[in-house]
């Protein structure tokens, strides 16, 4: 590994975003023209940023990146973990849309 070269390179941008999150709070900040996708652990705002604009065609303004903290679930009398992972806020100009299902 070269100087300056992080270890969080991922080549293929089809694996920087999984998937569009849809939830209640998600679906209304589309109003506002932002976006909330799960991405990889290993991502970092630059190749969602690249992402974005192959996958959608877009822009983006601004891209906040959080992590998903693992929770304890109880469900049928047994105990299980669901398990955490990344998520990013992805801002777009007004003239911009994307379409998730």
């Amino acid at each position: 590994m070269k100087t300056g070269e992080t270890k969080n390179n991922i080549e293929n941008l089809d694996a920087v975003i999984l998937r569009p999150r849809i939830t209640e709070k998600a679906s209304d900040k589309t109003g506002e023209n932002v976006y909330i996708f799960e991405v990889s652990p290993r991502a970092s705002k630059t190749q969602v940023r690249e992402a974005v604009k192959s996958i959608y065609k877009v822009d983006a303004l601004k891209i906040n990146i959080c992590k998903i903290q693992s929770k304890k679930v109880f469900s049928r009398g047994r105990k299980g973990v669901k398990s955490g992972g990344k998520k990013a806020i992805v801002y777009l100009k007004k003239e911009d849309k994307i379409e998730v299902i």
